[in-house]
């Protein structure tokens, strides 16, 4: 690094804290402040990527992985935020998950909880998109990370360890290794994918429901703890899903000035 000679002192100690403080401003930087908005052409290709892997079977089931890390991501936060112990989570490799926290089996901590499941990747990925509608793409990739960090202390099953790390290790490899469109279409992936996956486990978990075949569901679980009907509570979740899906798109639309103009026609000649 040659440019180094340029930072430091002509005493070594001074020099070491120097490049110090200049890494840790310049890691500060990358990491808060703004990079520029990727080109329309790759909104729009992510957003078609991140709409086929929802669409698609094959890919959902091994794409749903993200939907259950940040749904049981969710229901560990408001556990914690609402007071309660939280023991652990488990991820399994069908894609399912469970939280166990203790406390009062009844009450608005034991409520908000169980709400938390369904509603956390919608909005998650509409903060996401906020994030990205704010060119703050490093910052989003980076607080994923934080994220995942906090819950890999709390899983309990290899499975869950191995989930969380890959995704973290994906991530991570983007954030510090990928260009700048690289970044920029991953994290709109990410952010896409997110809002578009949200709706399709509450269609599935009503689906689930009608059959008599989740009986232990959040829906009945806060349906048990509430009086409110199970079904109430799906709407809930679908119109948050949905909410979250048009506010996320509208942020995420690209910008007028970055679409090329289509070709004039030519004029017609006089006659």
């Amino acid at each position: 690094m040659p440019d180094v000679l340029t930072w430091g002192s002509a005493d070594e100690d001074d020099f070491e804290v120097d490049v110090d403080t200049v890494s840790i401003a310049d890691l500060w930087d990358r990491v808060t402040g703004t990079q520029p908005d990727p080109p329309w052409w790759l909104v729009i290709l992510v957003g078609l990527i991140a709409l086929g892997a929802v669409l698609h079977g094959p890919t959902w089931r091994v794409a749903r992985n993200v939907v259950t890390i940040a749904h049981e991501g969710g229901h560990a936060l408001i556990a914690l935020v609402t007071g309660r112990k939280l023991d652990g989570i488990k991820l399994h490799s069908d894609t399912s998950g469970v939280t166990v926290s203790r406390g009062k089996p009844h009450g608005p901590g034991m409520v908000f909880t169980a709400m938390a499941g369904y509603m956390t990747p919608p909005l998650l990925g509409l903060l996401f998109a906020a994030l990205l509608a704010g060119g703050r793409i490093t910052l989003m990739l980076w607080f994923s990370l934080a994220l995942l960090a906090a819950m890999l202390v709390m899983i309990r099953n290899a499975y869950g360890v191995l989930s969380i790390v890959a995704t973290g290790a994906i991530i991570f490899g983007v954030s510090w290794l990928g260009g700048a469109k690289i970044q920029a279409g991953f994290a709109y992936l990410a952010a896409l994918f997110l809002l578009f996956a949200a709706a399709r486990p509450v269609v599935e978990l009503q689906r689930m429901r009608s059959r008599h075949m989740a009986p232990s569901s959040d829906a009945d679980q806060l349906a048990h703890l509430t009086g409110v009907p199970g079904l109430a509570w799906v709407t809930l979740f679908a119109a948050v899903a949905l909410g979250a899906l048009l506010t996320g798109g509208l942020l995420l639309v690209p910008d007028s000035g970055s679409v090329p103009d289509l070709p004039a026609l030519p004029a017609a000649p006089d006659q």
